[in-house]
């Protein structure tokens, strides 16, 4: 089957190349481009009129917690930094069961791609005795959504008995997380090209794992092949945690444990000194900015430019939507063009290079080299966006004003060469029904 974008209002390609007829899908790949003017080289089964739509590489999302879209804007967390935040949350994320699991999943994924995100990935690391077999939930989940993913097996293993942050209720042995680990790459992990579901280790943080569990995550990840992914540098009690408890700031303990390497990507990475930049980008050590999450919560600047700089991909998170409020990740494109000009200037930080983050740059941070950009030879994951609201109005750039104008919602989506998303409208997911039944556990979740 070939299908052809055709005549894009504007598309995001490679500035030397000539797509102004736009792009020929064939089956599951970009086939081709056509020029301005020009015509598909062989016959085409289907066609998509782009003439009124922005078109963009799919959006890649590198860090979120999909459970937290049960705890949005919970009261008694509100106006709080990262660490008095998570004690209050802990409690209510320890009451979690496999229904829960189960829709928080799908509803974060179903926001995602309505937004243009066809490839997110979920760092979940609470695993509650109602909830045992919570990966496995998720991949179900996703898998009737039908967005490409990457699915950690997050995990916490330092309770505040030994002197972490999370509760006893919420923490696994560290045998029972090592050997989950290594079931769910046997049962689930597809390293081919085109990957739909991909397993990676992420133990949750430094103040909520043991050194020991982040040494053996590294050690069976390099044996089987998969990627490391953990959250660091994001608060300055963060950092004074590792100082308190292992004698060193969390660059070196990175170093300690063997983490300081190109198959690793952090979430956050706020607090790092040049120095540390410097060692993370000649590891080739990939940065997720998380621009809502860091804003919310008050924690600080991501240094994307110096990193970028330095050697480091850098990819976008819309992080949990507990402290964002929310899953859009065309929105946190434009959060992340703000925040950064902020720290920049608007004559470093242009949309162009917002997008890449969201993009090249998070396929980077993922290990993916299929994704994220319009290619031929690359994966057909397309995200299209029309300029109709009252918003866009006026505006000359249709690029351009797809960010600064603030796009919330995409009108089509493709993943793999399959559409997902049509006229705004997921298809095969019942909204209304999933957002009831969503609604109804989050109550149950947050009040018991």
């Amino acid at each position: 089957m070939r299908t052809w974008i055709k005549n894009p209002l504007a598309i995001l390609v490679d500035e030397t190349v000539n797509a102004g007829g736009g792009i020929v899908i064939e089956q599951d790949r970009i086939d081709e481009y056509v020029p301005k003017g020009g015509e598909p080289s062989s016959p085409v089964d289907h066609m998509f009129d782009a003439s009124a739509h922005v078109v963009l590489p799919g959006l890649i999302n590198t860090h979120h917690h999909y459970y937290q879209t049960l705890t949005r804007a919970v009261p008694a967390a509100l106006n709080k930094g990262l660490f008095p935040w998570l004690k209050t949350l802990y409690p209510i994320w320890a009451g979690l069961d496999e229904e829960m699991i189960y829709l928080s999943t799908q509803l974060a994924a179903t926001e995602l791609l309505l937004s243009g995100c066809t490839t997110s990935s979920d760092h979940h690391y609470i695993y509650p005795h109602a909830a045992p077999n919570a990966l496995d939930i998720q991949v179900e989940a996703l898998a009737a959504v039908g967005i490409r993913s990457t699915v950690t097996r997050g995990s916490m293993s330092l309770g505040e008995e030994q002197g972490g942050l999370p509760p006893q209720n919420t923490i696994q042995t560290e045998d029972a997380i090592l050997s989950d680990c290594e079931r769910a790459v046997g049962q689930y992990h597809d390293p081919s090209e085109g990957s739909m579901l991909q397993i990676a280790f992420a133990p949750c943080s430094p103040f909520s794992v043991t050194e020991q569990l982040m040494v053996e995550s590294a050690a069976l990840a390099r044996k089987l092949n998969v990627r490391l992914h953990t959250h660091l540098a994001e608060t300055h009690d963060e950092t004074q945690f590792c100082l308190e408890r292992f004698g060193c700031r969390p660059v070196d303990y990175l170093e300690r444990v063997g983490w300081l390497s190109d198959d690793v990507w952090l979430a956050h990475g706020i607090f790092f000194n040049d120095e540390e930049i410097d060692r993370l980008g000649k590891a080739r050590v990939g940065i997720t900015h998380c621009p809502s999450s860091n804003m919310l919560l008050g924690s600080g600047q991501c240094q994307v430019e110096k990193l970028e700089g330095a050697g480091s991909p850098v990819g976008l998170g819309v992080d949990g939507s507990a402290s964002n409020d929310c899953s859009n990740l065309i929105q946190e494109v434009r959060q992340a063009l703000l925040l950064q000009r902020l720290q920049y200037g608007a004559h470093k930080i242009s949309h162009t290079k917002a997008l890449n983050w969201a993009t090249k740059g998070s396929a980077a941070c993922l290990g993916r080299q299929e994704i994220g950009e319009l290619s031929v030879g690359k994966q057909a994951d397309v995200a299209l966006f029309t300029l109709d609201d009252l918003r866009f109005s006026g505006a000359g750039d249709p690029l351009a004003a797809l960010i600064l104008c603030g796009a919330e919602k995409a009108d089509a989506v493709m993943v793999k060469g399959e559409w997902k998303v049509i006229k705004g409208e997921c298809l095969g997911i019942d909204i209304h029904e999933m957002k009831q039944r969503h609604g109804e556990i989050a109550e149950k979740l947050q009040h018991g």
